[in-house]
């Protein structure tokens, strides 16, 4: 079997297993991760060695679907592989009581495929199917208490916000092949296409929705809905991944007015994402906010022109972001809720899971020696570095203080107050995944030099000295501002707008969300039109069908009384014919022979006979001429 098989096939059987057996769903699943994780790990260590492997499947003419695994491509399986691992290993004590498990783990390990898959995608066909599965899975996933309003109205919220944003890459994917005449992704990014700015805008469009960039980020805080696995997975290595992992796959298509884009896009949702966040009173839906101002980052580095930044930001943050969803879920169930007014206190009670959080949020935070310390600084020296450091720098700096500021609030909000809660069932397995996680969100930065080698990328330059002075200044003031100063003095008058998501008129709710619902709702009626009208038509043509059907029947008995008629008159002709002419012919025949048979009876041979017969004859004959003779006279 080919390696590059090796991360994908093992949860896809395992989700095909689930939905036929309908029982071990929690083994089958955690199975199918750990194989995967396997399989990956197997599949770096081979690129290592070969540098790429490459597997060609059946396609469209000319375009054979290809799974590739660089360095790059196979560094990302492992960290996809290594968290969706720990988070099915948290969910087991998480849904422990849970129904519908099957179909939770069936479309957890389905998505864990996809996303491999289009992490391995080597052509924009096989890319842009594993892109639509992981969008089909995360609504699956978000509304799996679909019988709750808010978690249906999630799903269908991120599922209008990503597949509006998905039309940029259908369009870029189209302008792609057709100027480079390949769907293979390597070729088509080396080709000069023919519009590059635009198919570059077009991917941002792209990543935007996946990504929850401003203005298309409300959908993710909303999606926590779902079940807090869903949130770490979906936050931290996958769904929201897809968007700075397409951008950073596909910079070197990216021209400097699409890379200009794209670092203004992450820098104004790096800042306004964590206003979001620090005006937030929901955990969750601080982290939801803190993970769009932390893809902000991402892009802010490849816009800078420095996607090994992003990319070391990407692999922080999954390790960093899981954790702290995980260890979020933990104290929901032991307050059954994630409120802050809920929550205070709850790290008193619950040390293992808070010291996890903390440990994370430190490392989110960039401070060091923790893994956010190095990525951060990556990010900050990229910005800098950039033709538009001033603004970019700016900006990068500013998202670092408010991530140390909202997640010092946290901090705060779980130690201070209350110990008291209740048990959480299945505590040894939410432990085991969040400290699974925890381990590589502290020690991973140490990581970033041997992985800049094996993917032969080099980050920026720019005065180290001051990149780290500045980073740990703004990590450093966030922290002591998010602790000691209360958000509404922080955010002043702007407290209530960032409490309402920063939304401007009534947000992307007003300006696609309710039109985009009108002209569904319009494309509803006229299909009821339209289905009615066909109704209409059908009875019309079953009643000519029907009226056919009658008059056919009737030409069938006349048909068939003629056919009667003319039966009879062919029987009495027959009967004519045998007895009339037949019997005619046949009286004839008989009166011939009989005659024959008198007239051989003169025939004795005697010669007497003859001369008698003869006589006679000729006396007749002689008669017969005087008569007619007479006759004449």
């Amino acid at each position: 079997m080919n390696a590059v098989l090796l991360p994908i096939l093992p949860p896809l059987i395992a989700a095909l297993a689930v939905l036929l057996l309908r029982r071990g769903s929690a083994v089958l699943a955690l199975a199918g991760a750990t194989l995967n994780l396997a399989g990956s790990l197997w599949l770096i260590a081979r690129v290592v060695d070969v540098q790429t492997e490459t597997l060609l499947l059946p396609g469209l003419p000319d375009m054979p679907l290809r799974l590739v695994a660089g360095p790059m491509t196979s560094l990302l399986t492992v960290a996809v592989a290594t968290v969706a691992t720990f988070v099915l290993i948290y969910a087991v004590g998480y849904m422990k009581r849970e129904s519908g498990q099957a179909r939770f783990y069936a479309v957890m390990s389905l998505f864990l495929a996809a996303m491999q898959a289009l992490v391995l995608a080597g052509d924009w066909i096989l890319l842009l199917a594993s892109w639509e599965l992981i969008s089909l899975c995360s609504y699956l996933l978000i509304g799996f208490w679909f019988q709750r309003p808010e978690a249906a109205n999630a799903a269908t919220r991120a599922f209008l916000y990503t597949r509006s944003a998905d039309l940029g890459l259908y369009v870029a994917i189209f302008i792609l092949i057709g100027s480079a005449g390949t769907s293979e992704i390597a070729a088509s990014l080396e080709a000069d296409a023919g519009a590059p700015t635009i198919a570059g805008l077009l991917l941002l469009l792209a990543a935007m929705g996946k990504s929850a960039q401003v203005p298309l980020q409300d959908w993710l805080m909303r999606a926590m809905a779902g079940p807090t696995p869903v949130s770490a997975l979906l936050h931290s290595a996958t769904l929201v991944a897809a968007g700075a992992i397409l951008l950073i796959r596909s910079a070197p298509l990216l021209t400097p007015e699409a890379l200009f884009a794209v670092g203004i896009v992450g820098g104004i949702t790096t800042v306004a994402a964590g206003v979001i966040a620090l005006a937030e009173r929901d955990l969750k839906r601080v982290l939801a906010a803190s993970t769009a101002s932390q893809y902000g980052l991402m892009l802010i580095a490849v816009g800078a022109g420095v996607p090994l930044a992003a990319l070391l930001h990407l692999l922080a943050h999954a390790a960093i972001k899981s954790t702290l969803f995980l260890a979020a879920g933990d104290f929901q169930h032991a307050r059954e809720g994630t409120g802050f007014d809920q929550l205070k206190g709850v790290g008193r009670a619950r040390p293992w899971s808070f010291g996890g959080f903390a440990l994370a949020a430190m490392a989110l935070a960039g401070i060091p020696p923790l893994s956010g310390f190095f990525s951060k600084d990556a990010v900050i020296a990229a910005a800098l570095s950039a033709p538009g450091a001033v603004l970019l720098g700016a900006l990068a700096l500013v998202g670092t203080l408010l991530t140390g500021a909202y997640m010092a609030r946290a901090l705060r909000v779980l130690w201070q107050g209350s110990g008291d809660t209740r048990p959480v069932e299945g505590t040894g397995w939410m432990r085991a995944g969040i400290w699974g996680l925890a381990i590589p969100a502290a020690v991973l930065g140490l990581a970033f030099g041997p992985l800049e080698k094996m993917l032969d990328l080099a980050a920026p330059e720019t005065a180290g000295i001051v990149v780290i002075v500045l980073g740990l200044v703004a990590a450093l003031g966030g922290l002591a501002l998010g602790w000691l100063v209360p958000a509404q003095r922080l955010l002043g008058p702007a407290h209530q707008w960032a409490e309402s998501g920063l939304v401007v008129a009534g947000g992307l709710t007003a300006w696609v969300g309710r039109p985009a619902m009108a002209v569904a709702g319009g494309c509803n009626r006229l299909e009821n039109h339209l289905y009615a009208a066909a109704l209409g038509i059908g009875d019309a043509a079953l009643s000519i069908a029907r009226g056919g059907e009658r008059l056919e029947k009737r030409l069938y008995q006349d048909v068939l009384g003629v056919g009667r008629a003319n039966l009879a008159v062919g029987r009495w002709v027959r009967g004519g014919d045998e007895r009339g002419i037949d019997g005619l012919i046949f009286a004839l025949v008989a009166a011939v022979q009989a005659l024959g048979a008198r007239a051989r009876s003169l025939q004795s041979g005697m010669i007497h006979h003859s001369l008698a017969i003869s006589a006679v004859a000729i006396a007749v004959l002689f008669v017969v001429i005087l008569f007619s003779a007479s006759l004449s006279f």
